[in-house]
Parts: C-alpha cells; structure tokens; sequence
C-alpha cells in the first residue's frame, strides 16, 4: 500500500537521525508525493540536520533524566506532559498512516500518543541492547524493526522482524575506488592501510593510544588515516606536528567515508549501531573498541554480536592503551585471520535494510486499510 503521509520521530545521535533519514528516503523514493514530518527534541542535532536532508522538522521540549540531581529533572514531568500535548497536536493536525520511531527522547511522547489515538505504530531499534523508550513503547506498537538477534527478551517475540539497520549506502560503495581513495587521502597502494575512526567527534581513548604510540607507528610497515574528531583536531596536530610523516594522515573529520573504506585493509572503531551496520557491509576486518561512556554498556554488547561470530576482534576501552596497537600489527602479518574475519561479517551484513522496513511499513497499512 503508498505511504502518503508518515512520521519519524527520534533523533539526538547521528545513530538514530541517519536511519531515520534513511528511512525517509526509501518512502519518498516508492511514493515521490509522500509528504514526511520528522518530530525531534529541541536543541538537539536532529534539528539541523534533518532540514539540511531536505525534510521538515517539528521539535519538542524533551529532556532524558539526568543520574545526578539537577534541577532539570524536577521540570522532567512538566515536560513530559508539554510534550505529549504536543505531539498530539502535530498528529492530529498532520493526520499520519504510520507514525515511525528510531529512538531518542522525542520518540516516547510520539508514539505513545500515536498509539492512544490508533495510528499504526513502527519501532526502529538500531542496537542490541534497547533503550528505556522502545522497552516501554513495544508493548503497544504495530511492528518491531530489529539489527539484532535475541530481543524477544525484551519486546514481544510476535512482533519482532530481524531488518538490521538502515545505513547510507554512498558510504559502503567501495568497489573499484581504491586506487582514487589512495589519492584522495595521498597515500601508497604499496603498504597497508589502518583506518582509525571514532565517530564524528572523535574518541578519547583511540585518540591517546594512537598519540602514545605515534613514533612506534611512524616507522611501521602500515600508513595510517586517524579520524581524531573536531574538537581534537587542534591540540593533537600541535602534539605532532614537529614530527608529521607522511604515512599518518590525521583528520578532523572524513568527508569521503567511501574513500577511506575501500582504502583500508584493517578498520579500528567504536561499536556504535550505525558503525557496526555500516562496517558489516564494508566487510573489511575490523577491531572494534566500545565506549565505556553508553547507557546500558550498549556498544559492548553491539560488539559482542561480531565478535561471538568470530566477525571481529574485541579490545577493551580500558585495555586499548596496552593492546590495540600489538592486536592492529598481529591482525596486518595474519592474512588468514583477516579473510576470516572479513567472510563472517559478509555472512551478517543486512545490506536490504531500509527496503525490508518500508515493505513492512506498507504491509501494516495494507492489513488496516
């Protein structure tokens, strides 16, 4: 059945506000005169990058609970209510088939008024381990989108498709792009290449044990592209500056993900959902380092769902000043383990995602017309 009219609602990290768009994408490219509203939280990142993906946005004033006490927990409720009152009123006004959720804090009030007033409901739930907002919404929903397998225990089993997550495709297209990439970043086809990435705004831990072990790096037989985030950018290139070598490219941010991907024979990353999705398509191998600093230890747990498939090698955050880069030289001289690994992660790629959850998006409606 056409989507005329949807929804999304969620945002706060680029993991849930890149599916999203995703997502918005897939629907407008099937049904061209669909009209989509995004509802987001106020202030938060949602609100300027889902209008620059060319899509309108509705923001609520929604806050997560703080752990220590502040005095916006106690305004917590307030806007709760606000937020609900809210959400009601753009979906009445909008008059959605679907409304969409891919977690963050203005999902919850969303759906759940979505679903008081009987709008077909979806859930997006990109990581291994969910949230508090989609543990609370599942009940209630039409269909559940999972990345991973073993969320019966935490949603209801009839509900739950396996679709993995919706990632931007211009960023897993690598084929025949190496010998650009190796331009492009000013690099030699002749030694491998380590790709270190820690999000957009960079990674403390990956950053330090790459300072800590610049010079031991700097005559090893691989070149390194170091993806050190904005804020990092200026003190680290100071750091290194008096000894800049030509085989350490660091930068504040990749623009050519694609670039940087096919260049690489061994990726270095954090475990965040998107990441994990985008690097299984890639299918390139991968150590993966999860951040400590996640609700619920999530990335560990994303991470463990590679690496208990022998689709990556685990280095702990508190054990990476030690480990990694020993675990990066031992991974570059074994060839066998790297075809290994790179062979499991094809085998758990989801590479329809986005496709799989429209379809279910239009089989929902089908069955309420």
């Amino acid at each position: 059945m056409k989507i005329n009219r949807a929804i999304i609602s969620g945002g706060g990290t680029g993991g849930h506000i890149f599916p999203a768009i995703a997502i918005a994408d897939e629907i407008k490219k099937r049904n061209p005169d669909a009209e989509i509203l995004f509802v987001g939280a106020m202030g938060r990142m949602e609100m300027e990058k889902v209008p620059a993906a060319g899509y309108t946005i509705e923001g609520l004033k929604i806050a997560g609970f703080q752990r220590k006490f502040t005095l916006s927990n106690l305004l917590l409720p307030f806007k709760i209510v606000g937020s609900l009152l809210k959400a009601r009123r753009i979906i009445k006004n909008f008059k959605p088939q679907v409304v969409i959720g891919v977690g963050g804090y203005a999902s919850g009030p969303t759906l759940k008024m979505a679903t008081w007033l009987k709008v077909p409901t979806v859930i997006q739930e990109q990581n291994s381990f969910p949230g508090k907002t989609n543990k609370i919404l599942a009940p209630k929903v039409s269909a559940i989108c999972t990345a991973y397998e073993g969320l019966e225990k935490f949603f209801p089993e009839e509900k739950i498709t396996i679709t993995g997550n919706p990632v931007r495709f211009d960023m897993v297209q690598i084929a025949g792009k190496k010998e650009a990439a190796a331009t492009h970043f000013n690099l030699s086809l002749d030694k491998p290449v380590v790709l270190v990435v820690g999000g957009s705004l960079g990674a403390r831990t990956l950053n330090e044990t790459i300072l800590n072990h610049y010079d031991e790096i700097s005559t090893s037989d691989f070149q390194l592209i170091w993806q050190c985030g904005k804020t990092n950018y200026d003190s680290i290139n100071e750091k290194i500056e008096s000894k800049a070598c030509n085989s350490i490219k660091l930068l504040k941010f990749i623009d050519r993900m694609d670039y940087a991907y096919a260049l690489a024979d061994i990726i270095v990353s954090r475990s965040g959902a998107i990441a994990v999705s985008e690097l299984s398509l890639v299918a390139k191998p991968t150590i993966l380092v999860p951040s400590p600093n996640v609700a619920e230890d999530h990335q560990t747990k994303n991470a463990m769902a590679l690496v208990s498939k022998n689709a990556a090698v685990l280095v702990k955050d508190v054990e990476a000043q030690n480990q990694l880069i020993d675990e990066v030289k031992a991974l570059i001289h074994n060839l066998d383990k790297r075809r290994e690994l790179s062979l499991e992660l094809v085998s758990l790629a989801k590479p329809n995602a986005t496709e799989d959850i429209v379809d279910i998006i239009e089989n929902i409606l089908s069955k309420n017309d």
